[in-house]
């Protein structure tokens, strides 16, 4: 019998309290407090524990930031709203206008607002729901999309709120946190779902505020729920590394230090910096290293009195050590786009390893912990002006500048990602004007970020003076020239997101914005005539328009057209709609070549070994459906075997059996295509290298040339419309190709 788990007394979260709060600030968390306990005082987490052990430990982790007492009391009171039977007017009455618009700012939605249109059913609320990424299954699933509705607009109602009052979000990344800290009692699905968008939108977007010790403490627990065989292996890695000896290590490199710099007249606090699981991880895939190189760098981080100060220490290490050269990052003369601030340095110590050195101001080491937060630790209440936390909200708010022009919560979310969570690179003009713009930005994306005008009349790109495809991805330090037309506007091949011409949300707004100025009437015959274009293309032949239109939301198919005609509609939404229906699987078997549609092999994995290398075993050849077992291979991974084959039957070292299964299998179909083009060199290559790209086999290839036009039939194996549409749009946009469709039966 599992002992019941007891509520954390309110004393605790008092004595966690800044010491700057007052008394008034004191009684308002206490009250908080009291209405929380009496509101969850019946519930119950999946743990077991009390309700309002959540609500307490959120506030707790606010106080640690020391934010301002509203933002404490709005921690307790976040989920009140949602999930008791306290209304969002008590809590304006009792505690005012902030902490009510605080508390709104973090509620789940239960409903789905009227811009999601009527075709959404209503939801029952679930209060287990923590948020998460749904997977490919479930999105076909009528409930669980309309579920994942709700979250979208969630996200976009917190993200919308974030851009008035930051303070939102740290209370959202105070809630997530705690939740990933106990999400071992969630069912396994629902654990990978929400560490999956733990790190896609949480860790980056405490990442964007600099918030160091949130982003790093999500991202380990994200990775351990997501990848646990990776999070293990990693960690047991670390744990055969003798603490006691890594820890002299550290400890002799920190006197050497300190009297190396004491001889310099330069005081230094000196400290070992923690190797976070996460970022070692990253470190063994964009560099390509194996965990033992990653392991022994060592790390020390100087915290020193001035800005003087860091540079001295720096050339006292440079003089004393060699420096490892591409090893040093000055980010106090060329701060992060998060505003972060330190000199990075590498050198080779005495014993010839590697050794990773920090070197920053208090103050730079607050910012770097707190980020955003590290505002309200200099300032009384958050009630003096900071010209830097000003920078900071409207660094913020500029990047996400377009958000008051996107009503779908989906592209929304999907905009923060791309607009706000990613990295940024460093784009010159030709006047030497440096533009910051997301990572995998695109010349469009460039050209709409200097001037809305200049994006529209965009017809080419020069990066370092050569003449590049629209759809090249720039890097920092690239000099980009816009080319332009005298007149005219944007082409709607840009926001088709299979040509890959534009990537952040401000350049598609804007594009939209362009297109819903033309009228109604030229946007329903573009509309109709893009949508007929590509389903004629596909084969499509027999379509119901007033049902699509009525399924997506629409009250007439002309609504739907205009809607296509000014990009608030894709057609990539409308055939991965199409994709998700039962007759999507008739359409494509319509033109199936008489080997009818089969099951990939090639798609077939085998479960519990994620991860592992495996290998079919040749002296049984198992196939789908046999029943097999895995065997441990030194040096090869595992190989697998039939259950009954020989050659495991008579092995008697049984701890190296795995128990595995056949994974599911994918289903494709075998459609045929027509591509005609100016014949070329490399043609047929350059086809058959996208088509392994986008994971297609092709089954059959006929190539008939005259007069140097190439005319090819292709038989494709795809797995649904939607891939259909992408492969032969991605083929069209090749050089030479004029049409790539499927070729209708007879």
């Amino acid at each position: 019998m599992t002992a019941s788990i007891s509520a954390i007394p309110g004393e605790k979260l008092m004595e966690q309290l800044p010491e700057n709060y007052s008394l008034a600030d004191r009684e308002l968390v206490m009250r908080a407090y009291r209405v929380a306990e009496e509101a969850h005082r019946q519930q119950k987490r999946h743990s077991g524990e009390p309700y309002i052990n959540h609500c307490i430990t959120v506030a707790g982790i606010l106080a640690d930031m020391r934010v301002p007492p509203e933002v404490v009391a709005a921690g307790l009171l976040h989920d009140t709203v949602e999930d008791t039977a306290v209304t969002l007017n008590e809590i304006r009455r009792d505690f005012g206008d902030t902490i009510a618009v605080l508390v709104d700012g973090v509620t789940k939605l239960t409903n789905l607002p009227r811009v999601s249109r009527d075709q959404h059913i209503q939801l029952p609320d679930n209060n287990n729901n923590n948020g998460g990424t749904p997977t490919e299954t479930e999105l076909n699933d009528p409930i669980t999309g309309r579920k994942q509705d709700l979250k979208s607009e969630t996200l976009r109602k917190t993200f919308l709120a974030m851009g008035d009052d930051v303070r939102v979000v740290l209370i959202k990344l105070a809630d997530r946190l705690h939740n990933m800290r106990t999400l071992g009692h969630m069912p396994e699905s629902k654990r990978k779902r929400i560490a999956k968008e733990t790190l896609d939108i949480f860790a980056p977007l405490a990442n964007r505020l600099g918030i160091w010790q949130i982003k790093w403490e999500l991202e380990d627990l994200g990775f351990r729920h997501l990848n646990p065989e990776k999070y293990q292996e990693i960690s047991d890695h670390l744990l055969e590394t003798d603490p006691d000896e890594r820890e002299e290590q550290i400890k002799a490199i920190k006197e050497n230090l300190i009297q190396l710099l004491a001889h310099n007249n330069i005081e230094a606090e000196i400290s070992g910096r923690p190797k976070h699981i996460y970022s070692i991880y990253k470190k063994m895939t964009q560099k390509g290293k194996p965990f033992d190189l990653v392991r022994d760098v060592r790390a020390v981080r100087l915290i020193v009195p001035d800005i003087p100060s860091c540079y001295a220490a720096l050339g006292v290490i440079h003089t004393h050590w060699r420096p490892i050269p591409g090893e040093f990052d000055d980010y106090i003369a060329a701060p992060k786009d998060n505003f972060y601030q330190s000199l990075h340095t590498a050198v080779i110590y005495d014993d010839k390893r590697p050794l990773e050195v920090q070197i920053r101001t208090q103050e730079m080491h607050e910012n770097a912990e707190y980020g955003i937060a590290s505002h309200w630790r200099y300032k009384e209440g958050g009630k003096s002006t900071d010209k830097s936390f000003e920078q900071r909200i409207n660094w913020l708010r500029k990047m996400m500048e377009w958000r008051s022009d996107v009503n779908d919560a989906q592209e929304f979310v999907e905009g923060m990602k791309t607009d706000v969570f990613q990295d940024r690179v460093y784009i010159f003009t030709p006047r030497g004007d440096i533009i910051d713009l997301s990572a995998g930005s695109t010349p469009i994306d460039f050209a709409y970020h200097v001037h809305t005008d200049i994006g529209h009349r965009c017809r080419g790109a020069r990066i370092n003076g050569k003449l590049v495809p629209l759809y090249q991805e720039l890097k920092t330090g690239d000099q980009v020239e816009i080319l332009t037309a005298k007149r005219g506007g944007p082409s709607r091949d840009w926001l088709n997101p299979n040509l890959g011409l534009v990537k952040t949300q401000r350049a598609r707004s804007k594009i939209k914005a362009w297109f819903k100025k033309q009228e109604d009437e030229q946007n329903l015959a573009q509309g109709r005539a893009t949508l007929e274009h590509e389903l004629q293309r596909l084969g499509i032949t027999e379509i119901n328009f007033e049902k699509m239109a009525r399924e997506l939301g629409f009250k007439v198919p002309d609504e739907m057209f205009i809607a296509l005609g000014c990009g608030d509609l894709s057609v990539n939404k409308i055939i991965k709609d199409i994709s998700e229906t039962t007759e999507a699987v008739d359409i494509l078997e319509i033109t199936a070549t008489p080997s009818e549609s089969k099951t990939s092999t090639d798609s077939v994995v085998v479960v519990g070994l994620k991860g592992l290398l495996s290998t079919m075993a040749r002296c049984c050849n198992p196939m789908p459906g046999d029943q097999i077992v895995g065997y441990i291979t030194r040096g090869r991974g595992a190989t697998i075997h039939r259950q009954d084959c020989p050659n495991i039957l008579h092995r008697k070292d049984r701890e190296r059996f795995l128990q595995v299964g056949w994974g599911k299998a994918e289903r494709t179909f075998p459609v045929p295509v027509s591509i005609k083009a100016y014949d070329r060199q490399g043609l047929m290559g350059d086809i058959s290298n996208l088509l392994t790209n986008e994971g297609v086999n092709i089954a059959d290839v006929a190539v008939n040339v005259k007069q140097a036009h190439a005319d090819l039939k292709l038989v494709v194996e795809v797995r649904d419309l939607a891939q259909l549409s992408r492969v032969l749009t991605r083929i069209e946009s090749l050089p030479n190709v004029l049409e790539a469709q499927r070729t209708r039966p007879g």
